[in-house]
């Protein structure tokens, strides 16, 4: 008869959990150029324009890994965050600004560098923070890791509850750069954090974040019961904006989450991610297709 097991104190198993959120794939902003957009996403940071879907002139998304860039043409909207990207080559988009950069003149686009690390702004004001890829991101060298979102003070704590009780992740409130903060777990290397910040907020204008969870009903069932709901979109996806204090149901910050299950036809979908290095004077025959791990 075999005898159990002895935990291993070398290993965390909570650091695996991954939770009921499974993977965080797009952020949805308006932008009313999609030429500028090209100019920003593609030729600036080396993304990859979707080669299948929203191939028009009304819409573009943009792969970055596995995840997304989604741009409807429209009055700007500015998500109240900053989103975390990583790519393969920092030097290589700091040589892509100093070339695409001074187009973008004009606009509100910006670029600062702090050692591995890019600050950047969208010609409408949406800030970026770009990283070259680090042990924090687990297995990502291109892809976009985590969002950190501005919050009200005093807000972390029912964060924290909310994506704990109501939607099955694992959260917990912490300190981040010495900010209190709700840290959510929405993926295997990816999460939100909530920061709290003394600014004034801005008011939400409609832009969202779209998530893959597992347990469908449950979220779906527990938001319902408190009149959370606010989009039946088909049988696989509904939406919410309004994040609560699952106890007294005080709305503390919003933003549409676009919740998809893991049986919408898009899930798991390859998304074509190109090597911005390769050019026509500079080829490399059989290196046109991103390589890395996203």
């Amino acid at each position: 008869m075999s005898q159990p097991a002895i935990p291993d104190p070398r290993f965390d198993r909570a650091r695996e959990d991954v939770g009921n959120i499974v993977l965080l794939e797009h952020v949805n902003v308006t932008q009313p150029d999609q030429q500028l957009a090209t100019l920003f996403y593609i030729s600036t940071l080396g993304f990859t324009r979707d080669p299948y879907i929203m191939v028009g002139l009304e819409n573009m998304w943009v792969n970055i890994g596995r995840n997304q860039m989604h741009l409807p043409s429209g009055n700007p909207q500015r998500i109240r965050a900053t989103i975390g990207l990583v790519v393969p080559d920092l030097d290589d988009v700091v040589r892509r600004v100093g070339r695409f950069g001074p187009k973008l003149a004009g606009t509100a686009f910006t670029c600062d560098r702090t050692g591995d690390t890019l600050e950047v702004t969208c010609p409408w004001g949406n800030r970026f923070r770009v990283h070259a890829p680090a042990p924090e991101f687990g297995a990502i060298d291109l892809g976009m890791p985590y969002i950190e979102f501005d919050v009200p003070r005093g807000s972390a704590g029912g964060i924290a509850r909310f994506y704990r009780d109501i939607m099955a992740a694992p959260s917990r409130e912490t300190a981040h750069a010495g900010t209190a903060c709700a840290e959510v777990v929405v993926g295997r290397d990816q999460r939100f954090r909530f920061r709290e910040s003394g600014a004034d907020l801005p008011p939400y204008d409609g832009h969202h974040v779209q998530i893959y969870i597992a347990d469908f009903s449950g979220p779906y069932r527990r938001l319902l019961e408190r009149g959370l709901v606010t989009r039946e979109t088909d049988a696989h996806e509904w939406r919410f904006r309004d994040i609560v204090d699952p106890d007294s149901g005080s709305v503390l910050f919003t933003v549409e989450h676009e919740v998809r299950s893991m049986r919408h036809p898009l899930y798991g979908r390859r998304l074509v991610n190109r090597n911005p290095a390769q050019t026509n004077v500079a080829y490399v025959r059989g290196h046109d297709d991103f390589r890395g791990t996203c």
